[in-house]
């Protein structure tokens, strides 16, 4: 997958990080389970806590000159945000006796440990959207930034106007200044996975036992440079959705086809980014729905290879990739 400036996906990081293969392994196992650690972009931050970014606040003025007067100065004015990273961590402990009956096998290995990364996985998508500053062990994700009508960013949160059984489609514009993945400034891109070797593990009881053990962790965040450059699609009632009446009915300029469409628009720019819509499965099976009808011509559905060479069907809206994140719930709160 192509680099956008200095971002990378994680998969392109631990490639360059990791010449024996083994990290980039299971970056790739990480990212075909979530559809945000696909194609989401990274960068090394620049703090040892995360990512410090300058936020635009104002434009100098501008004035119109007359012959023989002068202009007077003009003054831009940004602010500092600092971004803070999280760290998520597992660990493993398994009877050294299964391990060897199994051939204490790297493959062996990576296999008890898929359990433990897909757990991070998910909750670490889930902390992309909705991670909160009262969970301070956290980062702060991106539904937090984008919960009022009214704030100053509102103006990029579609109301698809339901109240119950809520669920958001985003669509967002990766670039180096625009929004993006960041890991703490001297780390490494991705999860981490330590052998510990064989140590004293405790059962139930507390009694001892030889276990081969693992470490894994992962520390990152979401930065939001400019939010012109992440779009909401908020209260999209998926009752509704499904009966296909009331916000959703066809000819309600509420539905999900108007509101991702207008979606598109309310980006800020599709040039000098990646666009990319997230939804859960809900959202996105009505879409291949939509997609089937050979009267809609701006959903379809295509068939190609990813970047693991697996064949699958791709999920199009108005030219743009849909990706599936099951960390998109159908019960939020309602926007307003």
């Amino acid at each position: 997958m192509a680099t956008i400036g200095t971002l990378k996906t994680l998969v392109d990081w631990t490639k360059t990080l990791d010449p024996d293969g083994s990290t980039a392994a299971v970056a790739e196992l990480l990212s075909q389970k979530n559809g945000m650690t696909n194609s989401m972009m990274w960068k090394e931050g620049n703090l040892p806590t995360g990512e410090r970014v300058s936020v635009r606040t104002g434009l100098p003025t501008t004035t119109w000159r007359l012959l023989n007067k002068g202009v007077p100065p003009g003054k831009a004015t940004s602010a500092q945000v600092d971004f803070q990273c999280g760290q998520a961590s597992s660990r493993s402990e398994i009877d050294r006796k299964i391990v060897e009956l199994n051939g204490n096998t790297a493959q062996y290995r990576l296999q008890e440990a898929d359990a433990h990364m897909e757990s991070m996985s998910q909750e670490f998508a889930s902390t992309t959207f909705y991670g909160t500053a009262a969970n301070p062990e956290e980062f702060v994700g991106l539904t937090p930034q984008y919960d009022s009508l009214s704030a100053a960013n509102g103006k990029n949160i579609i109301d698809s106007g339901g109240t119950t059984d809520l669920a958001s489609v985003w669509l967002i514009g990766w670039g180096d200044n625009t929004v993006y993945g960041a890991f703490p400034k001297g780390s490494t891109a991705g999860l981490m996975r330590e052998d510990l070797g064989i140590i004293d593990a405790f059962d139930d009881n507390n009694d001892r036992f030889r276990a081969y053990a693992e470490v894994f962790e992962w520390d990152g965040c979401i930065v939001v440079k400019d939010w012109r450059y992440a779009v909401r699609v908020a209260n999209i009632d998926t009752a509704a959705l499904a009966a296909g009446t009331g916000t959703q009915a066809a000819d309600a300029r509420t539905n999900l086809l108007y509101s991702m469409d207008l979606a598109a628009t309310t980006l800020h720019s599709l040039s000098g980014v990646r666009p990319v819509y997230y939804a859960n499965r809900t959202a996105v099976g009505y879409l291949r729905h939509l997609g089937l009808d050979k009267s809609n011509n701006a959903v379809t559905v295509e068939e190609s290879l990813n970047q693991f060479g697996d064949t699958i069907h791709n999920v199009r809206f108005v030219g743009l990739p849909v990706e599936i994140d099951d960390a998109l719930v159908n019960s939020e709160t309602q926007v307003t």
